[in-house]
């Protein structure tokens, strides 16, 4: 079996097949972008807003009105104070082991989908080099197949094939380029959001601490 033209055979069949690819992630990525977008802006300072009233309700041992304050949330760290305050009466090291077990969960939440942008924009460059070669190599089997080798169509011909092969570059990395900056933006804001999260449950952490050591 002669692997070369096995390939040769797949290369036959064109770069068209990785436009389509190309086409198909990029609706993928921008339908990601835009459902991260609204779910990070419904989050976005939440947990920075109940931090205040939350520290109030805490502070002046009103459990319950702090208890009603949290079971509506919906950032992280309130539903992890969700948690915490659900088993306040197991202690500071239960608490503390809440903490630690719901945070990752809470991170790959806030994570969804964003690891298939990462992939985008890491290999949809690849992928219309892919395309790229397919086409010269279809390009230049023609010109063989053909006879026009060393004949004055030759130039003509190759270039007119390499400027359609080079299509599949260029939409690989209008494909990448956004996927890069909406993973890196979004990544920065599962940050900022895990931040504001660590606050507030560090704060009622502290609070439920010397509320129940009252008791």
């Amino acid at each position: 079996m002669n692997l070369t033209e096995k390939f040769l055979q797949l290369a036959a069949v064109g770069s068209e097949w990785i436009l389509w690819l190309l086409i198909i992630l990029s609706l993928i990525s921008v339908g990601i972008m835009f459902e991260r977008w609204l779910f990070y802006r419904t989050l976005t300072g939440k947990d920075t807003a109940l931090l205040r009233t939350l520290h109030e309700a805490l502070a002046e041992h009103e459990i319950d009105r702090a208890d009603r304050m949290v079971k509506v949330a919906t950032a992280p760290g309130g539903r992890i104070a969700s948690a915490m305050l659900d088993n306040r009466q197991r202690g500071a090291t239960a608490m503390s082991s809440i903490m630690a077990a719901m945070r990752p969960a809470e991170k790959l939440r806030l994570e969804k989908n964003l690891s298939f942008l990462g992939t985008v924009g890491a290999n949809a460059p690849f992928i219309g080099l892919l395309g790229t070669v397919l086409g010269i190599i279809t390009t230049f089997r023609m010109l063989e197949q053909a006879g026009t080798m060393g004949t004055a169509d030759y130039s003509a011909a190759v270039m007119g094939g390499i400027y359609e092969a080079l299509v599949a570059t260029a939409v690989g990395l209008l494909v990448a380029i956004p996927a890069v900056i909406a993973f890196n933006i979004f990544q920065r804001k599962v940050k900022l959001l895990l931040g504001e999260a660590d606050a507030l449950t560090h704060m009622v952490h502290a609070l439920l601490v010397v509320d129940t050591s009252k008791e």
